[in-house]
């Protein structure tokens, strides 16, 4: 097998410059573009079985071809554009939502670039894109781009409802945005580089340093699960999924900032929001998953290099198990939990989310320092002070709300003084 893959590696870099970064790019958006509608389906499906419903089951076996059919009609769709709207604006706003989606996915690192034995691997000619050394920067600064095609969408379409929902888009970004980059900090000041390939060779360690035998996933590390915690509802308000679909809620703004859209533009709209569920999913896997590793396991150092070597050849395919189990994880989010309302939203945001990220970065700044200046054990030291202080915190914020009085409970009795109606009585309405 080894031999097959260094011979396309042989072939790949044979190719002229530009020819290496095409293959590359194509790489990452074709199977993207190839993905979305099997992202559809399975959404579809697996909200079904979690409703106690049937879902897409005619066209196609199991009803995989539903979302090419619906595909499709999309394409053969009467494309309607109103006549007050904006229309240069109107029309690039759907692009400049799909953008973003494609190019955060540019840094994620889908394999390894050395192999188990030392050798570098034939994987680093086609993985990332683009091995920068900002990368956790470059994904902030393109993600927080996608906002713009919303945004435009809003205020070209000429619509009241559009336009609100634009304004509630931007309005979020800020709230969950600046929780999202603390959040990412933390690991970044851990790792101590922003390379996404780098943060994933972290996670190769020993477990809290301490550990041989098992990874250092910051998602099993004390700030890593907070840090996940935190990214993982913010990834959600990024991607405008529920409970956080608040800019096109229907049941307020009919559909929010498409809602003057049709056919292919609204197709757009929707390829970005999947694309960028999928791409995010990556991105939680890169920096929390340990990446294209299965287990958080050391197979050298449990005496199984063989596994070791499978793992290798298997990475892609292992990346892509955890992005589809944490898109998996966004439909059982929607099934569950019911939208938030606005003030929710930014309450969740500014008074828990943010405060929590920034909690975490300090905490894990003073113990690196405590850790370089006094050795492990003072670090383990202040990682306790700092539970038992948050605890304290936590405990004193419960009583400070404790006595803000709420509302009035109220009881709803479906039957009242039920009794059997008698032959030939008859009922009027209200009594």
């Amino acid at each position: 097998m080894g031999g097959i893959f260094d011979g396309i590696a042989d072939w790949f870099i044979g190719l002229p410059a530009w020819g290496q970064a095409l293959g590359r790019v194509l790489i990452l958006v074709l199977p993207i573009l190839l993905l979305v509608p099997i992202l559809i389906w399975w959404e579809r499906r697996l909200l079904s079985w979690m409703q106690d419903r049937i879902g897409p089951n005619r066209v196609g076996p199991f009803g995989l071809l539903q979302t090419i059919c619906d595909g499709v009609k999309l394409f053969f769709k009467e494309d309607i554009t109103p006549s007050s709207v904006d229309r240069f604006i109107y029309i690039v706003a759907p692009a400049v939502a799909l953008f973003p989606a494609f190019a955060i996915g540019a840094t994620l690192p889908i394999a390894p670039h050395i192999a188990p034995w030392g050798a570098e691997s034939f994987y680093r000619f086609i993985t990332p894109v683009a091995d920068v050394n900002i990368g956790v920067l470059y994904i902030f600064a393109i993600s927080s781009l996608g906002v713009y095609g919303v945004v435009l969408a809003g205020y070209a379409s000429n619509n009241k409802y559009s336009l609100m929902g634009g304004l509630r888009s931007s309005a979020q970004l800020i709230s969950y945005e600046l929780g999202m980059g603390m959040a990412l900090a933390a690991l970044v000041l851990a790792a101590g580089s922003l390379r996404m390939s780098d943060m994933v060779r972290v996670q190769e360690a020993d477990l809290w340093g301490a550990v041989p035998a098992l990874q250092n996933w910051f998602i099993l590390t004390p700030f890593g699960f907070v840090a996940g915690v935190v990214f993982l509802i913010c990834m959600v308000a990024e991607t405008n999924r529920a409970p956080f679909d608040l800019p096109e809620a229907e049941n307020e703004l009919i559909a929010g900032y498409h809602t003057e859209y049709s056919s292919m533009k609204f197709a757009v709209f929707f390829m970005g929001e999947y694309a960028a569920m999928f791409l995010f999913a990556g991105i939680f896997t890169a920096l929390f998953l340990g990446g294209h590793n299965a287990l958080p396991l050391d197979w050298y150092a449990l005496g199984l290099p063989v596994v070791a070597d499978i793992n290798y050849y298997l990475a892609p395919v292992i990346f892509l198990g955890k992005v589809f189990t944490l898109f998996s994880l966004y439909v059982w989010i929607r099934a569950t939990l019911p939208r938030l309302r606005y003030d929710q939203l930014m309450s969740l945001g500014w008074r828990s989310l943010l405060p929590l990220a920034v909690t975490n970065f300090i905490l894990v700044g003073l113990w690196i320092l405590m850790v370089d200046l006094y050795g492990p054990l003072a670090g383990l030291g202040i990682a306790v002070g700092a539970g038992l202080l948050l605890y304290v915190f936590w405990r004193v914020a419960m009583n400070a709300t404790g006595d803000v009085p709420g509302l009035p409970r109220r009881q709803v009795r479906m039957v009242s003084d039920a009794r059997p109606i008698e032959s030939g009585e008859t009922i009027v309405a209200g009594s």
